[in-house]
């Protein structure tokens, strides 16, 4: 639920005092850091908080923002976390590392809140890593997340297996490097949003992932949608808003 609908909600039923609810709303809109500006509004303008970028800080950078988001207790979600970072963050704060696609999270992982299912699949193994950074981005926003990891096109059986599976999800990452082929055929096959994922992954014509976003782009299917190459947190992060559609 949005922060601030929660926070009204609360004073229109009395569990809440306007007094208390103005203390909330007016509680440093952000802090500053002197290297960071942290803001503390995120939550109740987007309905989530704000995720700490890891990569291109320092440890002692990272461990000081995260310090800051966390003083309330609210779990903090940090993506491109190396495993030094991690070290540095974990010695003070309650870290769960994910090495694979090098995510933090600092405190308890939120439950669900809604039942709408987001399902992020890939075209092979070595998409793994973004997949999984759009997969825990999600389950960090309340989604369900159901994972169909090595159905891509080379193999198109694998991936027709899992449609009755595909059928139930409010939206559907597509992960893939190479010719970047499997959100176009997804999107063919499902009547939700499909938001693909191009990879880095492919021999020296893909140039980095760049094949795949073109073709991407390009899909004759309707519906389909893209992210930058390897930002599976993009991908996850709107799948999540999608999931949370008239909650």
């Amino acid at each position: 639920m949005n922060e601030l609908l929660r926070i009204l909600r609360a004073v229109e039923q009395g569990e809440l005092s306007v007094e208390a609810a103005a203390r909330q709303l007016k509680t440093e809109p952000f802090a500053d850091l002197g290297y960071a500006k942290v803001d503390h509004h995120r939550r109740l303008r987007q309905g989530a908080a704000e995720v700490v970028y890891g990569a291109g800080k320092t440890p002692e950078q990272i461990l000081g923002i995260c310090r800051d988001l966390y003083r309330d207790g609210n779990p903090v979600l940090v993506t491109r976390l190396d495993a030094e970072a991690a070290e540095t963050v974990g010695r003070e704060l309650p870290l769960d590392y994910r090495p694979l696609p090098r995510l933090g999270i600092v405190g308890t992982q939120p439950p669900h809140d809604t039942e709408n299912l987001i399902i992020v699949a890939t075209g092979g193994t070595s998409d793994i890593p973004v997949a999984e950074e759009a997969a825990v981005t999600a389950e960090f926003l309340g989604c369900p997340v159901t994972r169909l990891y090595d159905v891509g096109v080379s193999g198109l059986h694998r991936l027709l297996a899992q449609l009755d599976v595909l059928l139930q999800a409010r939206a559907v990452v597509a992960v893939a490097g190479m010719e970047g082929a499997l959100p176009s055929v997804i999107g063919g096959l499902v009547d939700c949003p499909v938001i693909a994922v191009p990879t880095s992954v492919g021999y020296g014509a893909s140039f980095g992932g760049a094949a795949a976003l073109l073709a991407m782009l390009n899909s004759c299917a309707s519906g389909v949608s893209v992210v930058n190459i390897d930002n599976g947190f993009g991908a996850g992060y709107l799948a999540a808003m999608i999931g949370h559609i008239g909650e």
